[in-house]
């Protein structure tokens, strides 16, 4: 006799219930088939899994690990079922049956996950996200991911090491995001130099922004303190208390203590991209990723105020690129 799932169910239902006569009610069972069942699951497992007695059945130490573990994989597998039967569901007129999206942090992750379980129905969306761009395709050319949404500094290229082919989504500018009692925070936008004062932080990357960064300041005359790699839930309380200057996204939120300021004359730019295999079978879906990825984009500009404000004062900027690399 092997341990089955059906067995995990039973010593589940004898401890929801209390008593095997409960549980074999619930069940829809004779009580003594119930009873020579939990004997046969204690003979397999090597010790009693309830001590029993007119009050009813409480757990064992064997049988507080039984259920521990029994709560973990039954649900599991409950949910393994409802995807297969998803997916099988979908007919043999199905044209993908998953998508699997591995990231950087995008603002647009959602809306694109969205957006492609609206139009698949039968498809399975994932997400995956990494800092790691290269880490990102790495995992599509293995076959672990599908597609590869990462960020670039400027004009920087993508990896190119995996053979994937990259479209792009949106480029931006940089923004900085100052605390609201700073004396630029009023300002519509602030010259670069005017922060010569301030310590930096951003969130990981494995490109070039940090050099891309140290360049334009240079240019701007002057040499930034130290810029630490934090993550985001330190950056912001880095900003509000006024202990450093964080390079943002235009689409980032607008929190409280907070004042999102763009830089004037654009000295740091980020692009997204998306990146897939081409002799994948996610190949033949990969325009229509973009296409939703652009428009989920396009949404996530409103999110902060100030972006829309900007786009409309520099009218030949368009953040929206649809050139394939």
């Amino acid at each position: 006799m092997r341990l089955e799932l059906r067995h995990l169910r039973t010593v589940c239902a004898i401890a929801e219930y209390g008593s095997v006569s409960k549980a074999a009610t619930a069940l829809g069972v004779a009580q003594p088939a119930l009873t020579a069942q939990l004997q046969r699951i204690e003979v397999l497992l090597g010790g009693a899994l309830f001590e029993r007695d007119r009050r009813g059945a409480r757990p064992t130490a064997l049988g507080e690990l039984v259920l521990a573990r029994a709560r973990v994989l039954l649900p599991a597998v409950e949910d393994l079922q409802a995807d297969a039967s998803r997916l099988a569901g979908a007919g043999p007129d199905a044209t993908i049956q998953q998508f699997r999206l591995g990231s950087v942090g995008v603002p647009f992750l959602t809306g694109l996950s969205r957006r492609l379980e609206k139009q698949f129905p039968h498809a399975l969306v994932t997400t995956q996200v990494s800092w790691s761009a290269a880490e990102l395709a790495e995992a599509v050319a293995a076959g672990r991911s599908d597609f590869a949404i990462i960020g670039v500094c400027g004009d920087a290229g993508a990896p190119a090491e995996h053979g994937l082919v990259w479209a792009p989504i949106a480029v931006e500018p940089i923004f900085v995001v100052l605390s609201e009692d700073d004396p630029n925070a009023g300002r519509a936008e602030v010259d670069l130099a005017d922060l010569a004062r301030m310590r930096w932080a951003h969130t990981p990357g494995d490109g070039c922004f940090a050099d891309c960064f140290a360049a334009a300041c240079s240019r701007a005359g002057f040499t930034p303190s130290l810029l630490s790699e934090v993550d985001i839930v330190t950056c912001i309380d880095l900003a509000q208390g006024g202990d450093a200057a964080v390079l943002c996204q235009p689409t980032f939120r607008k929190l409280p203590g907070l004042a999102v300021v763009p830089l004037a004359g654009m000295p740091l730019s980020w692009r997204h991209l998306l990146g897939w295999l081409p002799t994948s079978p996610a190949a033949e879906f990969a325009e229509t990723v973009a296409a939703h990825a652009r428009e989920a984009y396009t949404d996530a500009i409103a999110r902060n105020p100030r972006y829309p404000r900007w786009l409309a004062e520099h009218p030949s900027f368009d953040p929206i690129a649809t050139t394939t690399h």
